[in-house]
Order: structure tokens, then C-alpha cells, then sequence
């Protein structure tokens, strides 16, 4: 969990007033109430958290977040530079660990994300690669129910092709808008729910 995220871990409010995609299970109440929708500026977090929706495709969002340790440890803790040096080796390794999602074209991908990442960090930060397409500050939306939230919209189809342009894989405009909404990248908390003011309040970055 990032600093932003861990500073508004504070619960969210009456549990009929959260965003109802959270259900009761208290690891998705706990991940909506402190991690969804803060703006992340960190570069490797911000990394981390495209690896992991990358993973999402075709799963549950929820399957991730339970996985999400085991995945932390078969890449050594998502560190981009370790990653990018992977080989077969590390490949079969990770193939032969239940923790995680065993999909060979998904760690191949993670392996060329991480090269990618180191790319685009070394000319400005990856962090800032991302945050140009919002000029710094996250996209408030005002959504009254879950019916009006998008599943990608004409930005996420901009940064997907952009992201591929550079070398990442499974980065469709989809994953790509599930990803921009995890690191408050757009605010999409319903209006009702606490935690849409909350992460509104952190849209300056400090």
C-alpha cells in the first residue's frame, strides 16, 4: 500500500453508503475503503498496479487482491529493475507457483513491462508518463450509480495505445480504465460514498 493510501485508510462510512462493488467481503471493504481511487504518484506502485489489472483480465478483481501477496513475492516485491532480468528460469519458476495466476503470456508480458517501465523511467519517470495525460490532477466524476460508470472511456483508449507504443502488453483500454480508477487517476467513488470526498481532497498532488 502506497503512503496516500495508508494516510486514507480511515473507514469509509456506513457500509450502505460504499460503492456497492465492494460487497461485504472485509478484504474488498478494506481495499475500497483505503487503496481505490487514491491518487498514487509513485512510480514503481504505479507499475505494480498495471501489472496486477494486467493479471485481472479475464478474473475478478477480488481473485487478485487475494493473490496479491503470493504475486509480491513470486516478483520479488513488483521491483521493475529485478524483474526486467528475468529469464526462462524465473519464467518456469513462477509457472510452478500456485499463489499466483499461472499464465505464461501474462509473466512473459510482466518481464517486457518491466523493460518498458525502465525505458520510460529513465526519460522523465513512468509516473509522470501517466500523469501528463491528466495534467497532474485526477479526473472528478460524479457518478450516482454504478449503471453510469464506464468500462473505458476516450482517455483510457489514449493511454492504452500509448503504453503499447512503448512496449506493454495487456494493457487494453479496459485494464487500462479499471487501473486509472485503482490509483485515482479518476475519482469514479459514487457521489453517496464518503470515500468520494475523501480522494477528492488529495486531487493536488503535494
Amino acid at each position: 500500500m502506497s503512503s496516500n493510501a495508508k494516510e486514507m485508510g480511515e473507514a469509509a462510512g456506513p457500509a450502505d453508503a460504499r460503492c456497492p462493488w465492494c460487497g461485504e467481503d472485509p478484504l474488498y471493504v478494506a481495499y475500497h475503503d483505503g487503496e481505490w481511487g487514491v491518487p498514487e504518484w509513485d512510480s514503481r506502485a504505479l507499475w505494480e498496479k498495471l501489472i496486477l489489472d494486467g493479471f485481472q483480465a479475464g478474473l475478478s478483481w477480488i481473485t487478485i487482491l487475494r493473490k496479491r501477496d503470493a504475486f509480491r513475492a513470486a516478483f520479488d516485491g513488483f521491483d521493475p529493475a529485478r524483474v526486467a532480468r528475468y529469464g526462462e528460469a524465473d519464467v518456469a519458476r513462477i509457472l510452478a507457483d500456485p499463489g499466483v495466476v499461472r499464465h505464461r503470456g501474462k509473466i512473459e508480458a510482466t518481464i517486457g513491462n518491466a523493460r518498458a517501465w525502465e525505458e520510460i523511467e529513465a526519460e522523465g519517470g513512468f509516473d509522470r508518463f501517466l500523469w501528463e495525460f491528466l495534467d497532474g490532477r485526477p479526473l472528478q466524476n460524479g457518478f450516482a450509480s454504478m449503471a453510469e460508470v464506464p468500462a473505458e472511456t476516450p482517455l483510457s483508449k489514449e493511454i492504452s495505445k500509448a503504453l503499447k507504443a512503448r512496449g506493454f502488453k495487456f494493457c487494453g483500454p479496459t485494464i487500462v480504465y479499471a487501473f486509472m480508477q485503482a490509483v485515482g487517476m479518476v475519482n469514479d467513488h459514487l457521489v453517496d460514498c464518503p470515500r468520494h470526498g475523501a480522494c477528492a481532497a488529495l486531487s493536488k498532488r503535494g
